[in-house]
C-alpha cells in the first residue's frame, strides 16, 4: 500500500466511519456505501447505475441511499471533469453537480466532490500488490518521487500523485484534452481525420475507449483497409463498437482490428510517456480505468513499452519508472471512501 496524506497526515486511525462513495463517469455511476478503518474497507451496498439514462446525479443518489444498512455521515463524490468551489460541471454529461445540493437533498452535512482520478489516487492508499499487474518493474533500484495515473475509459483521465519525502498529495489533472501530437506520415492523416470532426484533436480523441472505433473507421473508411463481412453484421447487433474490435483483435487476430490497436497501443505509449515527464513521475506510472484490464494482453505486449520508450533524450528517465496496471474496479470507490473518512 502507498502512503498517502490527507492535508499534510497520514491516516491510520482505526475508527469506524460509515461513506456513501461514489465514482460517477459519463457511462455510468458506481455508489457504495463504505465501512472505513483506518485503511481497511469493506463494502456493505454497492449498485451500478447507466449515468446517461438518468436526469440528474441527485435521482442516482436518491435511490441508493433510500435502504442502505447505516445511515452514512460522509459522502464523497469522485467526478469526471473540473472541480471548481465545490461545484462539477460533467463532461461527458449534461449534469452540474454542487456539495451544497448534495447535502440539502441527502441530509448529509459532511460532502465533498473530488476529480475521478483524484479518487483513484487515493484509491492507491488502499489496495494490497495483488490489485496490480506489474508490466514494467523500472530499471535499477526503485527511485523515490511523484506518481502518475493515466486512465483510458469513457474519457482519458490523467493525474499525479506529489512526493514529499515521506507521504504522496494526489492531485486532478485534465490533461487528457490536451492536443494530439503526430509523428508518422500516418497519425498524420489520421490529425485531418479527426479535425473534420473536432476543432481541436485532443490525446482523448485517441485514446478513450470510445477512440477504439474511431481508430477502426479511420483505417476502414480514410485508409481503405478491408473489413470482412462477417465483421460488418458483428458491429451491427449493437454491441459496444470498441469492445468488438478490441476482443477480435485478442481473439481472433482480424487484421483491421489487429492495426486499430497496434495504433491505439502506440498512442497510449506516447501519452504515458508525456505524462512521467511533465510529473517527473519516478515513483511510478500507472494505469487504470475501464480499457486496461481488458486489453491487458496487448499491454503486455513488446509494443506498449517500445512507444513508452521512444522519447528521444529522457530514455534512462522513463526506463527506470516502473509500470503497474490498476486490476482492481474498486479503487475509485475506495478512493472516494478514504478521502471521505479522513478528508472531510
Amino acid at each position: 500500500m502507498i502512503p498517502i496524506a490527507v492535508y499534510g497526515k497520514q491516516q491510520t486511525g482505526d475508527t469506524i466511519q460509515y461513506v456513501l462513495a461514489a465514482d460517477v463517469g459519463g457511462t455510468k455511476a458506481n455508489l457504495a456505501l463504505v465501512q472505513v478503518e483506518g485503511l481497511k474497507m469493506q463494502l456493505l451496498k454497492r449498485k451500478k447505475y447507466p449515468s446517461q439514462e438518468y436526469a440528474s446525479f441527485i435521482d442516482i443518489i436518491t435511490d441508493f441511499i433510500q435502504d442502505v444498512p447505516h445511515k452514512p455521515g460522509k459522502i464523497c463524490v469522485g467526478v469526471a471533469g473540473p472541480v471548481i468551489n465545490g461545484e462539477v460541471e460533467f463532461t461527458n454529461l449534461s449534469w452540474m453537480v454542487s456539495e451544497k445540493e448534495l447535502s440539502r437533498e441527502t441530509g448529509v452535512t459532511a460532502v465533498a466532490l473530488i476529480n475521478d482520478l483524484e479518487a483513484t489516487a487515493y484509491g492507491l492508499a488502499t489496495l494490497p500488490d495483488e490489485d496490480f499487474t506489474v508490466l514494467h518493474a523500472g530499471n535499477g533500484a526503485p527511485a523515490a518521487g511523484n506518481i502518475a495515473i493515466i486512465a483510458p475509459g469513457t474519457g482519458l483521465g490523467e493525474a499525479a500523485l506529489f512526493f514529499d519525502g515521506r507521504a504522496f498529495h494526489p492531485f486532478a489533472t485534465e490533461g487528457g484534452h490536451t492536443g494530439f501530437a503526430p509523428r508518422t506520415a500516418l497519425d498524420y492523416r489520421l490529425l485531418q481525420y479527426l479535425q473534420q470532426q473536432n476543432k481541436v484533436v485532443s490525446w482523448e480523441h485517441v485514446i478513450a475507449g470510445p477512440a477504439i472505433y474511431v481508430l477502426y473507421q479511420f483505417l476502414r473508411d480514410a485508409e481503405k483497409m478491408q473489413e470482412p463481412e462477417w465483421l460488418t453484421k458483428l458491429l451491427a447487433e449493437g454491441k459496444d463498437p470498441s469492445a468488438v474490435v478490441s476482443s477480435t483483435a485478442i481473439e481472433k487476430q482480424e487484421p483491421l482490428c489487429v492495426k486499430t490497436m497496434e495504433l491505439y497501443i502506440r498512442y497510449l505509449g506516447y501519452e504515458s510517456t508525456n505524462l512521467v515527464l511533465k510529473m517527473k513521475a519516478s515513483g511510478g506510472l500507472y494505469i487504470s480505468g475501464g480499457i486496461p484490464p481488458k486489453i491487458l494482453p496487448l499491454l503486455q505486449q513488446p509494443a506498449y513499452y517500445a512507444a513508452y520508450c521512444d522519447c528521444d533524450r529522457m530514455n534512462d528517465l522513463v526506463e527506470a519508472v516502473p509500470i503497474r496496471v490498476i486490476m482492481n474496479d474498486h479503487a475509485p470507490l475506495f478512493g472516494a471512501a478514504y478521502y471521505g473518512a479522513h478528508g472531510i
